[in-house]
Order: C-alpha cells, then sequence, then structure tokens
C-alpha cells in the first residue's frame, strides 16, 4: 500500500471516529471548553495572583454587565498603570516583583530586582549559536526550544523548592527578551538578507528599553514606555487563560519549570489566543484599503455588516478585537492601552489612522448588536489597539506573539510556583464521558475479506470503506 494513500485512507477514517453528536453535551451536562451554559468559565481552582472581573452575580443567578476590570495580588492594573504614565517611568520590573512575590517592592528592593533582571539578561553561547544555526524558523517555536535548551545549563533543573522556582522565575523573565530579539534578527537575516545583529543587552535600562535596543537600537522615550505598557496590561490574566492554565496543568505533575513553559509558549502560540493581535492588525489594514471615506459611518457600517455576513474580508463571520471571554462592557487593558496610543500616533504622525480606528471600534460594537441582536454585550479587547501600537513603535508582526509572552512569562511563573508550593495541590485531571459502545475484538486473523463481524452484532448495515486495491469496496458495519 502506498504510503500517501494510507495517509489519507487513514484520514478519512478519523472524519467518523472524531465526529460527536452536538446533543450529547447537554445530555451528559459536558461543559464544552470548560465554560458554563452563561459562558463563563468553569471553576477548576483558587488563585491570590490575578482577578478578571467582566460581570458579577444577581439574585436569581443571573449575570449582570459591569465594566471591566483586572487585579493583580488585589492592586487595580488601573491605578498601577494611570501612576506610571503620569510619572512617565517604566513599570513591569515592578509588576513581576508584585505578581511573583505578593506584595509591591520599596525603591531599595525594586532597584536590586532591576539589577537581578539586567544580570540574567544575556545568553550561553550555546543558545546565541543555536539561535543562528535555526535561521529564522518561527520564533515562538525558537522561544520553547532556547526555554527546553535551559534545562541543560541548570544544574538544579528539577529542583521545586521556593528558592530555586523563584531563581528560575527571575532568569526566565530575564532572559525572553533577549531570546526574541535575537531569533527576529538572525530571520531577518535569513529571510530579508539584512545584516545580523547581536547586540548585548545594556546596564541601566528598563527590560522595554533593552528589548528595543537588542532588537533594532533606535527608539524614542515614548516607544519604550508604551511597549512598557504593554508588557504591564499582558503580564497576567487569571489562572483559566489557556496558557496559564496550561502551565499548571503541567506544573501540577511536578515536572521541570522549563517544560511547563515550553507548554504555555505553545499554547499561547494558537491562533485562538496569542495570534489575535496580528489577526486585528491584517483586518485594520484590509479595511484601510476597502473603506474609501474613513469618516463615512454609513459605509463603515454597510462593510462590517457585509463582514459578519460572511461575504468579504476573510469571510469566517468574524470583526477581530471585538468580544471577549469575560469582559463585557468594556476591557480595562484596552482603554488604558488607548491613552498612549493615541499620543504616540500624535508622535508618529498617524493621527488620522488612529481616528479611523477609533471609529471602526465605535462601529464594530454598534453593528454587531444590530446584526447578532442577541443581547450581549461586547466591547472592544486589548488586541483590537496593540497590533497598530506595536506598528507604530516599529515592530513587525513576526513578534507580536512572542511579545506577549515576553509579558506573560511573568504570570505563568507566579501560576506555577503557587501551584506547586500551596499545601493542597493535586494533580489536575479533569474526565471526559466517553460516548461510544463496548466492541468485542476480532483477531486479525479471523477477520474476512471485505467484511467485518463483531461479537455482538445481530444485524449488519452497508457502508462504503477504502480497499488495499485502487477502488473503494462494500463492507458489512454492525450497528
Amino acid at each position: 500500500m502506498k504510503k500517501e494513500y494510507l495517509i489519507y485512507k487513514l484520514s478519512e477514517e478519523m472524519k467518523e471516529a472524531t465526529r460527536i453528536d452536538n446533543e450529547l453535551f447537554p445530555k451528559f451536562d459536558v461543559k464544552r471548553g470548560l465554560r458554563n451554559e452563561d459562558g463563563t468559565g468553569v471553576l477548576v481552582g483558587l488563585t491570590k495572583i490575578g482577578n478578571v472581573v467582566g460581570y458579577e452575580r444577581v439574585p436569581g443567578g443571573g449575570l449582570k454587565p459591569i465594566p471591566g476590570k483586572l487585579f493583580y495580588r488585589g492592586y487595580d492594573v488601573e491605578d498601577i498603570s494611570h501612576a506610571i504614565i503620569k510619572e512617565k517611568r517604566f513599570g513591569f520590573e515592578e509588576v513581576a516583583y508584585l505578581l511573583l512575590s505578593g506584595r509591591l517592592p520599596d525603591k531599595e528592593e525594586l532597584l536590586s530586582f532591576r539589577e537581578l533582571i539586567n544580570d540574567n539578561m544575556p545568553l550561553e553561547q550555546k543558545t546565541k549559536m543555536n539561535i543562528i544555526e535555526l535561521e529564522g524558523s518561527n520564533i515562538m517555536n525558537i522561544l520553547s526550544r532556547s526555554v527546553l535548551e535551559m534545562y541543560r545549563f541548570d544544574a538544579n533543573a528539577d529542583d521545586t523548592s521556593r528558592d530555586n522556582l523563584m531563581r528560575q522565575s527571575i532568569e526566565l523573565i530575564s532572559k525572553f527578551p533577549t531570546i526574541i530579539a535575537y531569533a527576529y534578527n538572525m530571520l531577518r537575516h535569513a529571510t530579508f538578507g539584512r545584516s545580523l545583529h547581536i547586540r548585548h543587552p545594556q546596564e541601566k535600562l528598563s527590560i522595554a528599553e533593552n528589548f528595543l535596543y537588542m532588537l533594532k537600537k533606535d527608539y524614542t522615550e515614548l516607544d519604550a514606555r508604551t511597549l512598557d505598557l504593554l508588557l504591564i496590561l499582558q503580564a497576567e490574566h487569571g489562572g483559566g487563560n489557556n496558557s496559564t492554565f496550561t502551565v499548571r496543568v503541567t506544573s501540577s505533575t511536578g515536572t521541570d519549570t522549563y517544560s511547563a513553559i515550553a507548554a504555555g509558549i505553545g499554547s499561547l502560540k494558537g491562533p485562538l489566543h496569542g495570534g489575535a493581535n496580528i489577526q486585528v492588525a491584517d483586518m485594520f489594514h484590509h479595511l484601510k484599503e476597502n473603506i474609501k471615506d474613513w469618516t463615512n459611518v454609513d459605509e463603515i457600517d454597510t462593510y462590517f455588516t457585509r463582514m459578519l455576513n460572511k461575504e468579504v474580508y476573510n469571510k469566517t463571520g468574524l470583526i477581530y478585537g471585538i468580544g471577549h471571554a469575560v469582559y463585557t462592557i468594556s476591557d480595562p487593558r484596552a482603554l488604558l492601552l488607548k491613552e498612549l496610543a493615541r499620543d504616540l500616533a500624535r508622535e508618529k504622525g498617524r493621527e488620522s489612522e488612529f481616528a479611523f480606528l477609533e471609529l471602526l471600534e465605535e462601529r464594530a460594537i454598534a453593528t454587531f448588536g444590530r446584526v447578532k441582536n442577541n443581547g450581549k454585550t461586547v466591547s472592544s479587547n486589548i488586541d483590537f489597539y496593540s497590533g497598530f501600537v506595536y506598528e507604530m513603535i516599529g515592530l513587525p508582526q513576526e513578534i507580536f506573539t512572542p511579545l506577549f509572552a515576553m509579558a506573560r512569562i511573568v504570570g505563568w511563573c507566579a501560576h506555577r510556583n503557587e501551584e506547586l508550593t500551596f499545601d493542597g495541590k493535586r494533580i489536575i485531571r479533569p474526565a471526559y464521558k466517553n460516548v461510544l459502545e463496548e466492541l468485542a475484538y476480532v483477531p486479525i486473523g479471523n477477520k474476512a475479506a471485505g467484511r467485518t463481524f463483531h461479537g455482538k452484532c445481530k444485524k449488519a448495515v452497508k457502508h462504503r470503506v477504502w480497499s488495499d486495491s485502487d477502488g473503494p469496496t462494500i463492507s458489512s458495519a454492525c450497528i
């Protein structure tokens, strides 16, 4: 049998083997995607790290949409961000300290923490050479491979004591910016023939500043402060988001830190999770080209209606950057990012594009409510503005998702540490309901050519299967 044909045959059989009737889910009270019927997440654990709020419960068990709130260790992220923006300073390291330790640092502690981060930013020479040898393959995969490689250089890689977990956390947070910057520079060299630059991280610079320096050297202060805010806003989002939950699930087995974080990277790479900002950026470029008058509400509404009806753009029926699993009335991260995005657009001379994006946000929400008419409240999420912000800073799409990982590594480490050190730890093992009837095994030597018999069969029905020959044959199966 030809190998290509066998793969085709198996894939055809897989189509039937993976089919499950939708009505079976409510029948067995199965929470698809770990979601309740009202769309909220199924509670599977407790945490003291992050809290994502988009609704409140009312008497009778219903849900009332409220303006979104995000809390880090009990502190409102809006309060943290506004203080940092007002003081025009860099705050990602302060937030990292808070999420890892559970409290805000004083000035001396923060200074020492920044120095510790800077000390750990350089990579092992072998890691740098491996990044170069990969010649620009997917940066998320390079990041995952580099994390797994860190296991080799760690003399206590499998030690899950508190001291060791904290050391590993700080080293990972420190090295992510360097890995991503070097991986993109190699991609740029291998793909576009540009000069290869390996710039070493500099002392006295924040993580945001060092990343921009290693990536492209030239940047403005507002570029760095805006990137710093993005890192703050994406550092943590509760234990239920897919990548953080992945890290907690793998950590619950007792595996090493590097394996757990690599699993989180694999989760974040998915287009339904960390790749959403790229989809928004692509959509924005499409709308700039296909809407003639950027101020015409009727033209915009008409185009969004056609998008929702799967008539134009990529015909998925989606408006990217609109809606969120938890936030309803507003995503606090989007509101905060929008503040600096406006200033950045003014600095870059892209105010007309920003005004267009603001109008798109308004009309997308309104059109969604009119077309869907399902009573759901939706808002823009952080991805609606993040792609445009990255572009204004001068960052390429290839690193949009890796930048998300560069921020979220803080939350991943905090949740891993919590999973492994609290007293009631237990391996995470959810259940799946099997909906296939039991079958009697028939030894391969007893199977007649062209027919399949099962011990419990009383009736056979004809169906099409593929034989080893070139064409289909008819065989019998049990019902």
